[in-house]
């Protein structure tokens, strides 16, 4: 099961679209093997353009990338989240982001991190200025609610298409019950016709009974049992065919309804 089975990947890149906006902060959508699936949000520069561009930051970005799990402190000290998308209990991906700082930078640390990652260092100093700064309490908050929002988002899509599989089912039924229904009442008719034929068998065997007088009687009795089961068989025809046809009305209305 993957996320662009039964959501629209437009939904998804809007509503991330609108928490960047408003937040200020970075995010994406990745599938379980962590490839995007959105295009991503208010990525910033500092993280895209210079930490990870250097083989050093790449691979300790990676790191933090595979390990962080909710709001945490990445390894150049920006604040970061990873919030699971999860639909009954499978996990198809993650909501990631944030990139931005909780207080004022400590300028002469990022000098030296621009060193170690062997970077030009006032360029990089000039990408962490336009870093947004927000409360590690509001950043968790809207961790939090990006998470809440996506997930239902997934999660309403994902119990709509459940629900059109069902009803696509049960209309699959409902056709059949009505060509088992019609059946019934072609075998049910053609049963009433070979009644209607061992009735007329059973009033000539009668007649050639009272014939035959003494020496017939015995066949008299059995002709006469004949009647009486061909006549009870023939109301049982007319029930089965009287029920089978009240199903078959009521399964085409059925029908109707899931093709209007």
């Amino acid at each position: 099961m993957n996320l662009l089975d039964f959501v629209k990947l437009d939904e998804l890149q809007n509503m991330q679209d609108l928490f960047a906006s408003a937040t200020g902060l970075a995010a994406v959508i990745v599938d379980r093997e962590g490839n995007f699936v959105t295009q991503p949000s208010n990525y910033t520069d500092f993280c895209m353009n210079y930490t990870r561009q250097s083989s050093l930051g790449a691979k300790r970005c990676a790191r933090c990338d595979a390990e962080g799990k909710g709001a945490y402190f990445c390894h150049a000290g920006l604040m970061e989240f990873s919030e699971p998308i999860m639909v009954e209990d499978e996990h198809l991906g993650n909501i990631i982001g944030g990139q931005a700082l909780t207080g004022e930078p400590d300028i002469a640390k990022f000098e030296q991190m621009a060193e170690e990652l062997d970077l030009p260092k006032e360029e990089y100093i000039e990408a962490l200025g336009k870093v947004a700064i927000r409360s590690e309490e509001s950043i968790r908050a809207a961790a939090n609610l990006l998470q809440e929002m996506v997930n239902m988002l997934v999660n309403s899509h994902y119990a709509l298409e459940k629900e059109k599989e069902k009803l696509s089912v049960l209309s699959e039924k409902v056709a059949d019950v009505i060509d088992d229904s019609q059946q019934i009442v072609t075998k049910a008719a053609s049963l009433e016709k070979i009644s209607y034929k061992q009735n007329i068998l059973s009033l000539n065997a009668s007649i050639e009974s009272a014939r035959a007088g003494d020496a017939g009687r015995g066949f008299a009795i059995v002709a006469k049992q004949i009647g009486e089961l061909t006549r009870d068989s023939s109301e049982i025809y007319s029930s089965i065919m009287k029920d089978a046809d009240a199903i078959r009305v009521s399964a085409t209305k059925l029908d109707e309804i899931f093709k209007s």
